[in-house]
């Protein structure tokens, strides 16, 4: 089960509750980290982009398998993408740069899932093949 849910639809979700319950801006920051420099102020776009860095880094990761939960993955993070991109083009609440972020995670997690799991099915073959 854990292989079939596709992880970066936690924070296109998150993006949607808090775009509709406190509006689209994303840039009130929500703490600062201090630096020797002086401060990093984070925002609640930065910390959804690193929760979708977080949940990319884990879909690739699954990535690697090439069982039929993998293939489904891919299949419905493909789903994710179009309507994260639907999502973006149409909705006004979603067009910002923070979720063209996130798209692009979704989008990156796409095609990254198939090129891995061609490129594990050809290795396969080939392995299979010499035999």
């Amino acid at each position: 089960m854990f292989n079939v849910f596709p992880l970066l639809i936690i924070p296109v979700i998150i993006y949607a509750i808090v775009a509709y319950t406190t509006g689209a801006d994303m840039s009130a920051q929500v703490f600062s980290v201090p630096m020797v420099s002086g401060s990093l102020p984070l925002s609640k776009g930065d910390l959804l982009v690193i929760l979708g860095m977080i949940m990319l880094f884990m879909e690739l990761i699954k990535a690697a398998g090439s069982g039929t939960a993998t293939i489904i993955n891919h299949g419905l993070s493909m789903v994710i993408f179009v309507i994260a991109m639907a999502l973006f083009l149409l909705v006004g609440h979603f067009s910002t740069s923070t979720f063209f972020l996130l798209m692009l995670m979704t989008l990156m997690d796409t095609v990254a899932g198939f090129v891995v799991t061609i490129v594990a099915a050809r290795r396969d073959l080939a392995v299979g093949g010499d035999g």
